[in-house]
């Protein structure tokens, strides 16, 4: 790929992320309109899109961007308040920017939105500024950690030692540096010097290397960051070293500035180890002083502990700070958890095959590779985690722009944003989660005028909340609207022909017909619901990532909705059995214990199956009545007990074979619909072992038991 189409790349990819912090903050920035910090978080990351954008080649972005750009300068600098209207425009202009981002034709820059959104910003900071609007100068405001500095100095130009030190390529990426030595220019008073010592003799130059540095004494008002700010397209490119070397007030007293070796050493032009040998010819300070006795030996050896124990700690800390992170392509990712999936099963067939051998060095070497094995596949997975909150950010827009469409107040609040998912999962849980928060929008919380009629704030509540429960992660989005009537239900379920008239339904399994194709309660179809294709859509889609989905609702409080699924979908710790030549796995998060079972015929064939376990009563069911495998079962049977969402049920097994790790692959289609499977494996000898889906079977023994 050339190199320019490497950079478009690189551009796109750090775009969307800016784009994404860029409408978070500018949601926070709606609840909190005189944040400063998020004021800045904002111009950062238009004045980083704009920037990037014209050096790429983005011109079209990088022009619809100065006006955003120029608005938010404005509000920077107390000209422009933050208000409903500058927010809208604002988000509307970062929708445009993705779209921009991914039009390929070039049609979408001077269309009607756009001039429609640009109008719009011109006029609000035309408005605040008495004028129409000027270009942003990005280095125009001092930024809040030069304040100390700015009033140290009373106002007045502080004066900074700028080293700029480009690498060799940086004219290559489009750079000019004689552009940035007049944009410091043109930030104050200032003094170059220019090193060509390392410039090579003509024969040897390439015409598009940069082999000269400079130093720059610049005396400015506007602060480090504004210095900074001419550097931050070429961070990536420039080695960029400033210090202050004076400030109005800091050398009161002392009119002889600095030694003359450390301003050398400072600027790099002799090594502290020259001038150590230099001074070395001279007596140390500490032998002087215990000389001439004003100190004792012993405080001179203290001093230099309690020196070279803060160096130690500062380099400690520095080298902690320098820690980085790399981006990596997603399929890369997912080739690399199939290589240590394919890896697992082959160390357990060399696991297996040991076994039979009795050479207890082979048996060695095989535990030595089924524990890095083990740490691989920890460690491979552990990548694919990322927090749940990336795709909660997402939904706040969501929620505003829609309840702002239905004419209703609604406030989404997180809870657990942190809490880890598999990226896949999460992926494939966005529509879902899409669906099910326009469903509460739409059909849970009322308008405002009939939440204050029933004596409800006329400002509803979404809770969209992630928790861990063992192997599993619980999602739960809850409103105070005014819930599901399970009468109206039937009523539609009746009409629909979903279920007889005289069916005995709970409210549980009248609250799943929602989740039936075709239905919806709606009165009438419009743009957000009425077509009952949403809620079905949420049912295949949680099933296609082995989760469930659970209602509950009280008329008039509201109605709560969780969501169950695994961590991942990728590898995990199983417990094996068998059950006459079968085998099945369960998920080892789910077992809290195995136990014995032995039972005469006649009590196998009780109605009732339940265990006496401590005092406990505990249902159980068989796997062989269940998949209805033929054969006499053996005289002690193995209960696997199992826990999920707080009930406990047994799954009756022949024998248990032990821990497993287990790499999932999904069924085909013929056994996708399979009640009790969740997936299968690859065993050690090759042959295939089915993997229980747990909740499921667990949700089955408890309504028999009911």
């Amino acid at each position: 790929m050339p190199q320019d189409d490497i950079n478009r790349q690189a551009f796109k990819e750090e775009a969307y992320d800016l784009l994404g912090e860029l409408e978070s903050a500018l949601l926070e920035l709606e609840e909190n309109p005189r944040d400063q910090e998020l004021i800045d978080r904002v111009f950062r990351a238009m004045h980083t899109v704009k920037g990037s954008g014209a050096m790429f080649g983005f011109d079209d972005i990088a022009a619809f961007t100065h006006d955003v750009e120029t608005a938010f300068d404005k509000v920077r600098c107390g000209e422009l308040p933050v208000t409903r209207e500058l927010l809208d425009l604002t988000l509307r202009a970062r929708d445009h920017i993705l779209e921009l981002l991914g039009d390929t034709t070039g049609t979408r820059a001077g269309s009607a939105q756009a001039k429609a959104i640009i109008a719009g910003l011109r006029g609000l900071a035309g408005a605040a500024g008495g004028q129409d609007a000027a270009p942003a100068d990005p280095a125009s405001a001092a930024p809040g950690q030069d304040e100390a500095l700015a009033a140290a100095s009373g106002g007045e130009a502080v004066t900074y030692r700028v080293r700029i030190r480009p690498g060799r390529d940086i004219m290559l990426c489009g750079t000019n540096p004689l552009a940035l030595l007049a944009e410091l220019r043109d930030l104050g008073a200032g003094q170059v010097a220019a090193h060509i010592g390392e410039v090579p003799p003509l024969s040897e130059l390439e015409p598009e290397g940069c082999y000269v540095w400079w130093d720059v004494i610049l005396a400015t008002d506007k602060g480090e960051d504004a210095i900074r700010d001419v550097f931050i397209f070429v961070e990536d490119d420039c080695e960029v070293t400033i210090q202050v070397i004076d400030t109005l007030g800091a050398l009161e007293g002392d009119s002889t500035y600095k030694r003359l070796g450390e301003i050398l050493v400072e600027r790099g032009d002799i090594s502290a180890d020259d001038l150590r040998r230099v001074l070395g010819e001279q007596p140390r300070l500490g032998d002087m002083l215990a000389e001439a006795g004003v100190v004792s030996r012993e405080q001179v050896e203290s001093a230099l502990a309690e020196q070279a124990a803060v160096r130690r700690i500062r380099k400690d800390r520095d080298e902690q700070a320098t820690a980085s992170s790399i981006r990596v392509a997603a399929d890369k990712l997912d080739d690399l958890v199939d290589l240590v999936g394919e890896l697992v099963i082959v160390q357990a067939q060399i696991s297996q095959m040991v076994s039979t051998r009795g050479d207890q060095e082979l048996t060695a070497l095989a535990e030595e590779l089924e524990r890095l094995s083990d740490e691989l596949r920890d460690s491979t997975l552990s990548v694919r985690m990322l927090p749940i909150g990336t795709t909660f950010s997402k939904f706040r827009r969501l929620v505003r722009d829609l309840s702002a469409e239905l004419g209703k107040q609604i406030e989404l609040k997180t809870k657990g944003a942190e809490t880890e998912l598999d990226k896949t999962v999460i992926e494939r849980l966005n529509d879902p989660l899409v669906h099910l928060l326009r469903n509460s929008i739409d059909h849970g919380v009322e308008p405002p005028d009939v939440r204050r009629a029933a004596g409800k704030d006329p400002c509803g509540e979404i809770l969209l909340c992630a928790e861990h429960s063992g192997g599993e992660v619980l999602i739960t989005i809850r409103d105070d609207g005014k819930g599901m009537d399970p009468a109206s239900l039937r009523a539609k379920g009746v009409e629909r022909g979903l279920i007889a008239r005289d069916a005995d339904l709970t409210d549980k399994e009248l609250f799943s017909l929602i989740f039936a194709p075709g239905f919806s309660t709606a009165q009438k179809v419009t743009s957000v619901s009425g077509r009952g294709v949403g809620m079905d859509v949420v049912k295949r889609g949680i099933d296609a990532l082995r989760g469930s989905i659970d209602v509950d609702s009280r008329p008039g409080e509201g109605t709560t909705i969780t969501i169950r699924l695994p961590l991942t979908l990728a590898i995990i710790d199983g417990l094996q059995v068998q059950v006459q030549d079968e085998f099945y796995v369960v998920p080892l998060s789910l077992v809290e214990e195995c136990v014995e079972l032995i039972q005469s015929p006649e009590e196998r064939r009780r109605e009732q199956q339940v265990l006496n376990l401590r005092g406990a009563i505990v249902p159980y069911l068989r796997l062989r009545d269940w998949f209805d495998i033929p054969g006499a079962p053996p005289e002690i049977e193995q209960i696997v007990v199992t826990g999920v969402e707080g009930q406990r049920v047994g799954i009756v097994v022949d024998h248990v074979i032990g821990e497993h790790q287990t790499v999932i692959k999904t069924l085909g289609r013929v056994y996708r619909d399979v009640e009790g499977l969740s997936g299968a494996t690859i065993k050690g000898d090759g042959s295939m072992a089915l993997i229980l889906d747990v909740p499921r079977l667990v949700r089955i023994a408890a309504e028999a038991r009911g």
